[in-house]
């Protein structure tokens, strides 16, 4: 019996990887809608929980006990993750605008972007201040202190912090109780350290009662962090803090943790904003000017409500959230959404004690860090322990109402010429003055000149999705399929273009194929290639590949069979696509190290195959499918030559070696690890995990090149310039002779 099959029928974007969003994912994912196709854009993979921020830059607490894996928990939910920037809205089409991705459409949107310090109005507060928000940044900078701190605790510390609210007065806190641990580690002196503290007001906590206050200033001036109260900032240099009274204070570090700013975009788009530029909202969470448009946390301000921008609201939001958008899409009525009138506020002063403001209520006890401790991490195990998925009906008998169609493998399985018409309509195609006939004069087939004296090479791959963003696929798929060209020396030519698309509406079958056909033609027009025709079905899951052509010269072209004695063996990129992406498949895999991957594979080969060429290869080869030394066993065979690998030089993508060590490898991999009888001292390395990545398969990996030894320099040198920065030589060509040919070392 056919298996049910629900089509795409609403698009819901979410923007931004907040603490409601994180919610709203968790809960999809244990109660998903079929027909609708979720995509969260965010410009992290790991969003930060901001209750533990400040306990992480006291040291507290590692990254991952501090941040949600927004890849990991995006897979969970059956959700596309797009890593991007979004940067506006086109609401006449429905569309998000992002940095580097085309326009993504969508039917319903929601915004959880959280907020950034306001700095516009402070002279080079923009240019020198480092924000507390967005946190990524901050902590980026913050790491760097700390380092700069181990490398050289003797040095004098100048840093600023402007903002006396609840947020600037714990980050003085931890940062100065991180600090102060390392320099002591060091024997080196306090007084090293100087910490500033500014705020306009007379009182620090203004929103806070006065014991709160009182009792923050008494704990900040124990620790020798100077208070500057009644001191607005006019303006922020490199070197220096000046305050519109005159005083002048100097800072190597100032952080800025002022009132709360909306990003410009969103008031731009047409989207009603209050007077500070945050969303608009009704007690439903939608937008008071656009009612398919939902907003909560730090972006969103209630109408019916005034509440502080504070996480705990934002934590409270993602329930009624989830609620609202699964009514929005089964056509259901909304719910109202109070928020509590007052909160408990839980201040880390850095030693592991929290002071408590309710009201006009407020204690400090070590008791209250641990009460917050427990609190923050049974919130962050709702992420870091995903639940096994939990498919419920009740959500889902509106939209699941009507029988689903039942699609063939014939006539149904094509993608509809309108679709496609359209699709090509909003491409940009690259023109070839070889292309007689292609895509802009469609016949049955693409009509292409060769011209005389040039080898043709022909090459095809085709693969499923391996990401869930279909742009990025699209250029993954392409990297890869061009490979082969590149590694013999050819320049590509032309291209066929096969997809698979999800069923769906023709217009979210459209959506996904210019995704992925915009994904391809980037690279394609990189390398002035020309995409002449191709085929497309429909089916259950995304699949995409490539029929390639390329053109070379005879006397440049690069065999695999042209390794000669004496030359070296240089790698471009870092090893373990293929045993990240199996960890990936089972949730055990960090979203970061997915994000190095994906940077790697999103890396084309074309100059790389130049800068071989220039340093005289004479054999060069992809690694892919066959893993590393699969592909070198194919050189070696052909070349009739030995080769000695040095195992610690090869590059590693971060988390191969945990994935690995773990026990998650490719389907192909036990395949690949047969041509281990091959090598010589296999008794010294085959318990090592660097070993095993000689077997794992690559997708759009890198290339292997020989080159003279004497060139060797010159070539690492290039690539490395070339933005491929983990190259390496990594072994030696030696004369054959023997039954093993590859000794690992």
């Amino acid at each position: 019996m056919q298996q049910k099959i629900h089509p795409i029928t609403k698009d819901l974007v979410l923007i931004g990887g907040g603490h409601s969003h994180a919610l709203v994912l968790r809960m999809l994912g244990m109660n998903p809608l079929p027909g609708l196709r979720i995509t969260l854009i965010s410009d992290t993979s790991h969003t930060p929980y901001s209750g533990m921020l400040p306990g992480h830059v006291a040291g507290f607490y590692n990254f991952d006990q501090t941040h949600i894996d927004l890849r990991n928990l995006a897979q969970f939910a059956q959700v596309q993750f797009y890593l991007d920037q979004a940067i506006g809205l086109d609401l006449a089409k429905n569309q998000v605008i992002c940095a580097d991705h085309p326009p993504v459409s969508f039917d319903y949107l929601s915004l959880d972007i959280g907020s950034t310090p306001a700095t516009i109005s402070v002279s080079g507060a923009t240019e020198y201040a480092i924000p507390a928000k967005p946190v990524p940044r901050f902590l980026h900078r913050w790491n760097q202190l700390l380092e700069e701190v181990v490398q050289n605790p003797s040095k004098l510390i100048k840093i600023s912090i402007v903002g006396g609210g609840a947020g600037g007065v714990e980050l003085a806190l931890n940062m100065h109780s991180h600090l102060h641990r390392l320099l002591k580690q060091a024997k080196v002196p306090g007084e090293n350290l100087q910490i500033n503290l500014f705020h306009s007001g007379a009182k620090l906590l203004p929103s806070h009662n006065p014991w709160v206050s009182k009792r923050l200033t008494k704990i900040l001036l124990s620790r020798g962090i100077k208070l500057n109260l009644n001191s607005r900032v006019g303006e922020v240099l490199a070197d220096r803090i000046i305050c519109e009274s005159g005083l002048n204070i100097p800072s190597d570090y100032t952080f800025w943790v002022t009132q709360a700013s909306a990003p410009d975009w969103l008031k731009a788009s047409g989207l009603t904003t209050d007077s500070q530029g945050f969303v608009l909202v009704k007690d439903t969470l939608q937008s008071v000017s656009h009612p398919h448009i939902f907003a909560a946390g730090d972006i969103a301000t209630m109408e019916n409500y005034q509440r502080p921008k504070a996480g705990v609201f934002a934590v409270r939001q993602g329930k009624p959230l989830y609620n609202n958008l699964c009514h929005i899409f089964l056509g259901e009525e909304l719910e109202n959404y109070v928020p509590q009138k007052r909160y408990l506020g839980l201040i880390g002063t850095g030693d592991q004690q929290a002071i408590a403001s309710w009201g006009n209520f407020g204690w400090q006890s070590p008791w209250l860090w641990r009460w917050k401790d427990k609190i923050d991490r049974k919130f962050m195990d709702l992420f870091a322990k995903l639940p096994a998925m939990e498919i419920k009906e009740q959500k889902n008998v509106k939209a699941d109402a009507s029988p689903s169609p039942m699609y063939c493998a014939g006539c149904g399985a094509k993608v509809g010429s309108n679709t496609l018409k359209k699709v090509l309509q909003r491409l940009e195609v690259q023109e070839n003055p070889d292309v007689v006939m292609g895509m802009q004069t469609p016949d049955d087939a693409a009509v292409v000149r060769v011209p005389t004296g040039k080898l043709m090479i022909h090459t095809l791959d085709y693969f499923p999705a391996l990401v869930s963003d279909p742009y990025i696929f699209g250029q993954i798929a392409t990297n890869h399929c061009l490979s082969d060209i590149f590694a013999m020396g050819a320049i590509p030519q032309t291209a066929l273009a096969m997809a698979t698309i999800s069923h769906g509406t023709p217009a979210k079958v459209e959506e996904t194929l210019f995704q992925l056909l915009s994904g391809a033609m980037k690279i394609l027009a990189e390398s002035n290639t020309t995409l002449v025709g191709g085929h497309t079905t429909e089916g259950e899951e995304l699949v995409f590949g490539l029929a390639c052509n390329g053109l070379a010269q005879p006397e440049k072209l690069l065999p695999k069979s042209g390794m000669e004695p004496g030359q070296v063996l240089i790698l471009t990129k870092a090893l373990g696509t293929g045993t990240l992406f199996a960890a990936k498949m089972h949730n055990q895999v960090k979203g970061r190290w997915l994000d190095g991957a994906i940077e790697s594979m999103l890396l084309s080969n074309q100059s790389a195959a130049r800068i071989f060429l220039e340093q005289e290869a004479t054999a060069l080869t992809d690694v892919t499918g066959f893993g590393l030394l699969g592909h070198l066993l194919e050189m070696v065979e052909t070349s009739r030559v030995r080769v000695r690998l040095n195992l610690e030089t090869i590059p590693v993508l971060a988390g191969a070696l945990h994935t690995l060590g773990t026990g998650y490898t490719s389907s192909l991999h036990p395949h690949n690890a047969l041509s281990s009888h091959y090598e010589v001292n296999i008794s010294e390395v085959n318990k090592s995990a660097k070993y095993q990545l000689l077997f794992d398969p690559q997708t759009s990996g890198g290339l292997l090149g020989a080159v003279p030894a004497e060139k060797a320099s010159n070539c690492l040198r290039a690539l490395r310039a070339a933005g491929y920065g983990q190259s390496e030589i990594i072994g030696e060509v030696l004369p054959g002779g023997g039954d093993k040919a590859v000794e690992i070392h």
